[in-house]
């Protein structure tokens, strides 16, 4: 997984250096630009037991701004946002880790530097009673929910 580059980003921007799942970090441009979450539209990926992506949508990859080829091969960190708390990806992974769906409001990282918001749901994917990957499904939040979890999310930095 690359670094951004400020090329790529549109508009003003802020840098950040992310630690993320597994011991990868990287350097991230922001903007303050949001992208709306199409009406009736479904993100859908699954990625292999460690987070990275084998398979995504065209919804994913219009929404993200990445190529599927960008995508596939990398981790699904690709896409955090440095407003998100590291808190809630370690309860996301503790949940599907423990065979569990898990649920929450994300704010999502565009390759231009620009965020949307979706609700996620992350299954895991069990054979013979083992993770063998994840398939996460996102769609359009309520307006109410992305305010509770801005401040939320804020007070958890």
């Amino acid at each position: 997984m690359l670094d951004f580059k400020p090329e790529d980003i549109v508009g003003d921007y802020k840098e950040a250096v992310l630690d993320l799942y597994g011991g990868l970090r990287r350097l991230v441009f922001y903007t303050e630009i949001e992208i709306p979450y199409p009406d009736g539209k479904l993100i859908v990926s699954t990625t292999d037991k460690n987070g990275f992506i084998t398979h995504v949508n065209k919804a994913f990859v219009e929404m993200s701004g990445y190529s599927e080829d960008e995508l596939i091969g990398s981790p699904h960190s690709i896409l955090r946002h440095p407003d998100m708390p590291s808190v809630a990806f370690k309860d996301l992974w503790d949940t599907v880790n423990r065979g569990e769906h898990w649920q929450g409001i994300v704010k999502n990282l565009r390759k231009d530097g620009a965020y949307y918001w979706v609700k996620a749901t992350v299954i895991p994917n069990i054979r013979q009673g083992k993770i063998v990957s994840y398939t996460s499904v996102r769609r359009k939040p309520s307006r109410t929910k992305v305010e509770e979890c801005t401040k939320l999310y804020a007070s958890l930095k």
